[in-house]
């Protein structure tokens, strides 16, 4: 009676069969589990002991494509021992060989990204960092999207699949999507701008438009900016084709154009001791050049005389600290000296 219940059948294959697949299946599991962890810990502690650091960034990078490629296998031989009709066999081998070849993409495509992350880790040395950065990241977006794309045509083409009908249809239905895609286009040919051209690189603060921050990501079709309140703001690639990109970081150093009113009781005296003032508080200041300073009375104001007070902020000094300091020292002395100011006082920044 009890062995009776086993032979029964289900879809023209006893119960046993069915029981014994899965069990082949469950095995697989098992075994991927095991292979899982012998390359995560077994082969990670081995490759340690090596000199290189490659091997152990590929071991890391290894394990799972492998361990779904021995699940696979045993699906797909637990599937073998069932008697399956024709067409549902034939569609069961496509289906194996399509996720197989996939999944050998997958390995290789985690190996070419850990040998491009490594090339640059290694040249890193003598190349610009923010420029290897930037070129890592293209380059890995672009071997995925060659990979992936030979992986799909050699997968569907050993699955039977016409490819070449696949890509004529494609090739008809892609004007219409191209047509309608223009942006994307546009975008992405910005994005070659930006790497060829290099008007910027990750981390530099750049101004485009009204949009002024650090640029934190630079892909193929976008770019992304974190402003100073901490807003991430993505950028079309497009803009920087069509728009003048300041690049903020590279420039040599911060002018600060400052007007200083007089009223015109002011004496002779007075507006030479305080040109005198404001060339030793530049003087004094190390965080401004102050050999590029420009301080002369330049202007008759309908209600005051003005003192051209210009003067220049080094390149990697804080500008706002920089410029609070210096405008408290005018002040102090200013004030220490007898010397007032008109209203209104008017104030502008350049760059250089």
């Amino acid at each position: 009676m009890f062995l009776n219940f086993f032979d029964q059948k289900i879809y023209n294959n006893p119960l046993y069969d069915w029981l014994f697949s899965l069990g082949i299946v469950a095995a697989s599991v098992v075994v991927a589990r095991l292979i899982y962890w012998f390359i995560s810990i077994i082969l990670r502690q081995y490759t340690k002991r090596t000199n290189t650091e490659l091997d152990d960034l590929i071991i890391k990078r290894i394990d799972t494509p492998i361990a779904l490629g021995v699940v696979l296998i045993g699906i797909r031989y637990a599937l073998k021992l069932l008697t399956l009709p024709h067409l549902l066999n034939n569609y069961v081998h496509r289906g194996f060989v399509l996720m197989a070849t996939l999944t050998v993409t997958w390995l290789f495509t985690r190996i070419v990204r850990v040998a491009i992350e490594f090339y640059f880790r290694q040249n890193n040395q003598t190349a610009d960092s923010k420029n290897e950065k930037q070129v890592t990241m293209v380059a890995k977006r672009a071997s995925v999207i060659v990979l992936w794309s030979m992986g799909a045509v050699v997968g569907l083409n050993n699955a039977g699949f016409d490819v070449g009908a696949l890509i004529a249809g494609l090739g008809i239905g892609g004007l219409a999507i191209a047509l309608a895609a223009q942006d994307t286009v546009k975008n992405i040919i910005g994005g070659l701008v930006v790497f060829f051209d290099k008007p910027f690189y990750v981390g530099d603060v750049i101004k485009v438009k009204e949009i002024e921050g650090t640029v934190v990501y630079t892909g193929i079709r976008s770019t992304r900016i974190r402003t100073g309140a901490g807003r991430l703001i993505t950028i079309p690639n497009a803009q920087f084709t069509d728009n003048a990109i300041e690049n903020i970081t590279v420039e040599p150093s911060k002018r600060i154009v400052t007007y200083l009113s007089l009223p015109y009781e002011t004496g002779a005296e007075k507006i030479d001791e305080a040109i005198l003032i404001l060339k030793n508080i530049v003087e004094q200041s190390p965080d401004v050049n102050h050999y590029d300073s420009i301080i002369y009375l330049e202007k008759f104001s309908p209600s005051s005389v003005d003192i051209n007070f210009t003067y220049f902020i080094k390149k990697g000094s804080d500008m706002h600290t920089t410029q609070t300091d210096v405008n408290k020292e005018v002040i102090r002395k200013f004030k220490a000296a007898g010397i007032e100011f008109a209203y209104p006082t008017q104030v502008s920044i350049a760059k250089q």
